[in-house]
């Protein structure tokens, strides 16, 4: 898998982006969504920059931001990130917030599986976000080389409603 995911483009990256963040905008619960949570890309990630300023011409638009082990909850505004210390990547400067509800959380995943599992970077971020967090619908996104026959998991792991990739779509039997 990440051979697979090591050889694509830029451009075919992109492609496929753009196939899932189409398909999402087709959703009934997309459409409904006031608020929308979702990560700022890294170089290896399904590409999501340019959904997200899209996406906050409509909707309220939240990225994460890490403080210890945990994820704060700030609102994008477009050209205001600083590069975390941390783990080298953008993240969103502002306050931290607690919105009352996310109507829509979009996850990253290292791999994922037709189950709603999703594997990622191991820090436990989202499960223990999701844990304390109303979501209305939680999903991963993710290329097709990186679905696989069972991701492992552990009790703390948190199954999502839905996992989407250019050419699949799985949704919870929960």
């Amino acid at each position: 898998m990440r051979q697979a995911k090591a050889l694509m483009s830029t451009a075919q990256m992109r492609d496929e982006a753009k196939r899932v963040f189409e398909l999402i905008e087709r959703q009934p619960w997309f459409a409904q969504a006031q608020s929308v949570m979702l990560y700022y890309s890294l170089p290896d990630e399904m590409p999501t920059h340019d959904v997200v300023r899209a996406w906050s011409r409509d909707k309220t638009i939240y990225l994460p931001r890490v403080a210890g082990d945990e994820i704060e909850v700030v609102r994008y505004r477009e050209g205001e990130f600083a590069t975390s210390a941390r783990y080298g990547i953008e993240e969103p400067l502002g306050p931290a917030l607690t919105p009352s509800v996310i109507d829509l959380l979009i996850v990253p995943a290292i791999a994922v599986d037709e189950q709603c599992h999703r594997l990622g970077r191991g820090g436990g971020f989202y499960d223990r976000f999701m844990a304390r967090q109303r979501v209305g619908t939680a999903i991963a996104v993710a290329l097709d080389c990186q679905v696989v026959d069972k991701v492992p998991t552990l009790p703390h792991d948190i199954a999502l409603q839905a996992i989407i990739t250019a050419s699949h779509f799985f949704t919870s039997k929960h």
